[in-house]
């Protein structure tokens, strides 16, 4: 009996190990289907980075599939239509590659672009040398996010974003601070790292978005298609008709019984850095103005995040604080302790989001600027799918 049971566990085994070997080759047998494999890498503003490039090179007459994994996860199809990537169970898995790969080899397209969906060190590895193998890089920057598993330091998380450089590749980057490490990281692998200048892109250039970007993610862009052999004007073009990520920073007016709330969602920009580069760029942009209010979205799975939210109000010129979703005590305890503002906690769970909203119009008098940061999920998503439900003519809160 005995015999009989090690007998099948054996031939188990063995037959796992050879579906295994099978599996493997059919997927490297896909990536060579794919001439041009982009894998794009960073902390923030990937998912706009990969619809960029995937459009750049769509105006260069390219056949390009592309796959994002922020706010909302897509697969998006040679001609710019996309949908969402089914996952079971709603959990998220670097396995799914394997599955974007074939579905994306079966159009045989010139180009893949890929944001990388791993964040541990080991894993960024996994998806570079074996899911992807990516023959042009992206390591858009370098922040302060996921530091509990690619930290402690800056140096720590650019070292960990270098796992998914191609040996012998290309690797794209905007990141300034931290150039010097990564030249390091990149000649180890005997990867060709080329800069992209943010300051390459000029005002006329981006008037012709519709939406709000950066340089930096425009620069990337291009500095790929370049690469690939796209012209600048037809690269711009390609990109001006990308659409955006459903993350995309985003300014919209509401009616209130006492004024105007313009609402900022900077959700998609949840580390502290991005989050203040990005409010900069909106009240330079005089896309809001005084007085702010700063909404903070917290999450019990991001506590550390829901303190760096709070810690900044100061750089945000916060009036009011409004703190949603739970523990708000993770974000409470950490605003400075001198801060003259006031807040305004409407935490927990299962709280009607129309009742959210309509305690901060109660806040309003006049016009002011609601900024919302920290992660949209929770709470958050349910704001925003309440407010985006408003028809216009329903806009004025009761």
């Amino acid at each position: 009996m005995i015999l009989y049971l090690y007998t099948v566990f054996t031939l188990t085994l063995l037959a796992l190990f050879l579906a295994g070997v099978a599996e493997r080759r059919r997927h490297e047998r896909n990536l060579a289907r794919i001439p041009v494999r982009i894998l794009v890498n960073g902390i923030r503003g990937k998912s706009s980075i990969t619809r960029l490039t995937a459009g750049a090179l769509r105006g260069g007459n390219l056949t390009v599939v592309a796959k994002t994994t922020g706010t909302a996860a897509r697969f998006i199809h040679p001609d710019a239509t996309e949908e969402p990537v089914y996952r079971k169970y709603g959990i998220a898995n670097v396995v799914e590659q394997i599955g974007i790969v074939r579905r994306a080899a079966a159009v045989r397209p010139d180009v893949l672009v890929m944001e990388c969906m791993a964040v541990q060190p080991a894993l960024q590895e996994i998806n570079q040398k074996v899911l992807v193998r990516s023959t042009i890089g992206v390591l858009c920057n370098v922040r302060e996010d996921h530091l509990d598993e690619m930290g402690p330091t800056l140096d720590d998380v650019a070292r960990s974003l270098s796992r998914s450089m191609p040996d012998g590749g290309v690797c794209v980057t905007a990141e300034q601070d931290r150039r010097a490490l990564l030249e390091l990281e990149a000649s180890s692998r005997h990867c060709e790292l080329v800069v992209a200048e943010p300051e390459s892109v000029s005002d006329e250039e981006m008037a012709g978005f519709r939406y709000t970007t950066f340089k930096e993610n425009v620069a990337i862009a291009l500095s790929v298609a370049a690469r690939l052999g796209v012209d600048r004007a037809s690269a711009l073009r390609g990109m001006y008709a990308a659409p955006p990520d459903p993350g995309v920073l985003t300014v919209e007016e509401y009616e209130t019984e006492e004024g105007t709330v313009r609402l900022a969602n900077i959700f998609a920009a949840n580390d502290p850095e991005s989050t203040v580069m990005n409010f900069r760029h909106l009240v330079d942009s005089g896309q809001i103005k005084p007085p702010f209010i700063t909404l903070i979205n917290c999450r019990p799975d991001r506590i550390e995040r829901n303190g760096q939210m709070g810690r900044i109000v100061r750089e945000l010129d916060t009036d009011t604080l409004v703190l949603i979703g739970h523990p708000t005590r993770s974000a409470r305890d950490a605003v400075p302790a001198h801060w003259p503002g006031r807040i305004l906690d409407l935490g927990g769970p299962q709280r009607d989001p129309a009742q959210i909203w309509r305690a901060i119009a109660d806040q309003v008098s006049g016009a002011a600027s609601l900024v919302a940061v920290g992660n949209i999920h929770g709470q958050g998503e349910r704001l925003l799918e309440h407010v985006g439900s408003l028809a216009p003519a329903q806009r004025a809160v009761r």
